[in-house]
């Protein structure tokens, strides 16, 4: 059975005056119908440039390399007739920060039913009808389709954008950011939403977010993104609470533990600041801020290894770490680790 998407050795480089960057070094991705894979990282990790690569939105000054398949077919192969069909039909992205992806002069029911005009999968009444059902599948009441996006509140609008998202029956989506900057109460709302489509209609979702906390209640598998890379990546559960990669233990650990007031008191955070991405330290990119590093980690930049493979060397989880791979340092006499 061909995956919704497999995404292999995905490289996106940006030209600039200053020469080339570095924003995404060989990621390998995979989803299936029905899965929801989270990426996580800090800002300028590289999450939301591998998303917006997935249908070829980056600026021309970004030069893409590698295979995106959507269903088997090579997104960054396909001619523009051929990608203009994709997009929203194969795949739709919500975007972050609805107030600024909504027009703020045309009513949300026009810019609902757009897509599915230039599609032809839907016109006239029978959009209509279609943007009152979405409406009220997003939990918005179908008179709201004669607003205007200064008329709904943040969260409101949010529930648009996923609207316009499904328009067109997508069978992948892309969060990037889709509960930034929205209260805790309305950023549970929009998670149990789209919890219950990805349920309902057998949909991929692809969530982009800085937040591990919000891609461990989502996703079925995370993925951590450092510096261009994909550091660690398998089942959400063991990836945010028995982390491999020194950087998803730090991101997990900055979370407080409910019920524990000491994890409240504890320094967060890791010294220092990402690299730059023109100019990467040798080997290991995360070793100028590892608290684990060795003296291998300087010339050994490692692949993603298994997390506790089994007999056959296989693994659910695996990490880009020396202290998980093969070339593992050997611990001195009496040290423990």
């Amino acid at each position: 059975m061909t995956s919704l998407l497999d995404v292999q050795d995905l490289h996106v480089t940006y030209r600039t005056e200053g020469g080339d960057v570095p924003a995404v070094r060989g990621v390998n991705l995979s989803l299936g119908p029905g899965d929801t894979l989270g990426l996580a990282g800090e800002s300028g990790s590289g999450k939301s440039t591998v998303a917006l690569s997935l249908l070829r939105l980056l600026p021309a000054t970004a030069r893409v390399e590698g295979s995106v398949l959507l269903e088997g077919e090579d997104v960054l192969a396909m001619r523009w007739g051929t990608l203009r069909a994709v997009r929203w039909v194969g795949a739709s992205v919500i975007f972050q920060g609805a107030m600024h992806s909504l027009n703020p002069v045309r009513r949300i029911g026009d810019q609902i039913a757009e897509p599915m005009q230039i599609h032809g999968t839907a016109k006239g009444a029978d959009a209509a009808e279609r943007v009152q059902g979405l409406l009220r599948q997003v939990g918005l009441p179908a008179s709201r389709a004669r607003d205007y996006p200064h008329q709904l509140s943040g969260g409101q609008r949010q529930r648009v954008m996923i609207a316009m998202a499904l328009a067109c029956e997508p069978r992948l989506v892309i969060a990037d950011e889709a509960t930034t900057a929205l209260d805790v109460m309305i950023q549970a709302q929009i998670l149990d939403l789209l919890r219950s489509l990805v349920a309902e209609h057998g949909i991929g979702m692809l969530m982009i977010s800085h937040d591990l906390s919000v891609l461990a209640e989502t996703c079925d598998r995370v993925g951590i993104m450092y510096a261009g890379r994909v550091v660690e990546q398998g089942p959400a559960s063991g990836v945010v609470h028995a982390p491999a990669h020194p950087y998803a233990g730090a991101l997990s650990a900055a979370f407080p533990t409910i019920g524990d007031p000491a994890s409240r008191l504890a320094p967060r955070g890791l010294p220092g600041d990402p690299p730059d991405p023109a100019d990467p330290p040798a080997g290991c990119v995360f070793r100028p801020r590892c608290p684990v590093s060795e003296e291998v980690c300087a010339t050994l930049d490692p692949p993603l290894w298994p997390v506790d493979p089994d007999e056959h060397g296989d693994s659910d989880r695996h990490a880009a770490c020396v202290h998980v791979g093969p070339e593992r340092p050997v611990p001195a006499a009496g040290e423990v680790r």
